[in-house]
């Protein structure tokens, strides 16, 4: 029983990080669903959400008003979830250049920041992003460009992460969202994708529905209008640049609070799990969310037979590997802490970090915990 609880664990994990990209890869080879793009120029709000972000809203409305897309179509409009710098002040500076501010008391967060400008919106199709991201010059071409097809509801753009610094935590959100755009293409590819980059994405307004502000908007919104029978398109051409987080407690804070929200975002949508009436959906998700996020139970299950198998010398063998691969992990933590980095060490350093994260958002999750605001981290 040991034997198999272990082997079983090594199996999941397996399915979760390879197997499930490679049979998306492989499904994707035999079903094409195109999306019939065409070049479009459709009435779009470009909705920025921020809190206390004066030190970056201005170079990022300057890359919006940079982007190519006529200025009689585009509305931009600064969401600012009760500010207290000089977020406000700085957006009205920009008035006269056409940028809205949508101020919003009482500090409620993202979601419902988003609930409330977007009543406010005029554009034919919302795009939502973040204060920290800088556009393609091209990137809301591309995302409209997908409109042209009525089956679209949703369409999300590429997170490119740069690394300015080399930090280890960087290093492995670099290669994590390479992996992870690659799986949007093939799901697309399939059908639909089931989740949105926070940082760009959009939605016919028409289709826009609020959300309960301790819901994940990117994750939840698009499942809600795959509810109403459309798809949701991923654009590879529309690329958002972001930097990385430089330290490992922050790449923490960060994913503890997206994934707590995404777990209360798909008890939301329930339903949607049923493979019984969705099927391809259902497959995305138990494979690409749940699964992902009980894996730190798993490996805590797979340390434990391994002890309880170490007479045999296979296991000894498999004891040592994961004392090895959690001491590299902390030892790129402890490099972190006194200022030095090793490349090599930042995937067992991310590996773990994400998977911490999971273990704590999931008892956030069973304690009814709700992470509905979040906090600007200076750089």
């Amino acid at each position: 029983m040991t034997e198999l609880i272990f082997w079983l664990f090594i199996g999941v994990i397996f399915y979760t990080y390879i197997g499930y990209p490679l049979l998306t890869l492989f499904l994707s080879l035999f079903n094409n669903h195109p999306v019939h793009k065409k070049d479009i120029e459709p009435s779009v709000t470009f909705l920025i959400t921020a809190y206390n972000e004066e030190k970056n809203i201005s170079q990022k409305l300057d890359n919006t008003l940079s982007l190519d897309y006529p200025r009689d179509k585009l509305e931009i409009m600064v969401a600012s979830d009760g500010s207290t710098d000089n977020t406000d002040e700085i957006v009205k500076s920009f008035s006269g250049r056409g940028v809205v501010l949508h101020r919003v008391e009482g500090r409620v967060g993202k979601t419902e920041t988003q609930n409330q400008a977007v009543k406010t919106a005029i554009g034919e199709i919302i795009i939502f992003s973040d204060a920290t991201t800088n556009y393609d010059r091209n990137a809301i071409r591309k995302i409209v460009r997908n409109y042209n097809d009525p089956t679209i509801g949703a369409v999300s753009g590429r997170y490119e992460y740069l690394n300015p610094t080399g930090a280890s935590v960087g290093t492995g959100t670099v290669l994590f969202w390479k992996y992870e755009n690659f799986i949007k293409s093939r799901q697309t590819r399939i059908k639909t994708i089931t989740g949105c980059c926070g940082c760009i994405y959009s939605v016919r307004r028409r289709l826009y529905e609020p959300l309960p502000k301790e819901i994940i908007s990117d994750l939840v919104e698009p499942l809600k209008i795959i509810e109403k029978g459309y798809r949701i398109a991923f654009e590879p051409e529309a690329i958002a640049y972001e930097v990385t987080e430089e330290k490992a407690l922050e790449e923490f804070s960060m994913r503890v609070r997206v994934i707590t929200r995404g777990m209360n975002g798909l008890a939301y949508v329930k339903d949607l799990l049923n493979p019984f009436r969705n099927k391809f959906v259902a497959f995305q998700l138990h494979s690409h969310k749940v699964l992902r996020w009980l894996i730190p139970f798993f490996l805590v299950l797979i340390f434990i037979a391994n002890c309880m198998l170490l007479d045999q010398k296979l296991y000894q063998f498999l004891f040592i590997g994961q004392t090895v691969f959690y001491g590299a992990a902390f030892g790129g933590w402890y490099l972190e802490k006194i200022g030095k980095k090793h490349k090599i060490l930042s995937l067992p350093l991310y590996f773990c970090v994400v998977n911490l994260a999971s273990f704590r958002a999931f008892f956030n999750f069973i304690l009814g915990r709700k992470m509905v605001t979040w906090e600007t981290i200076r750089k």
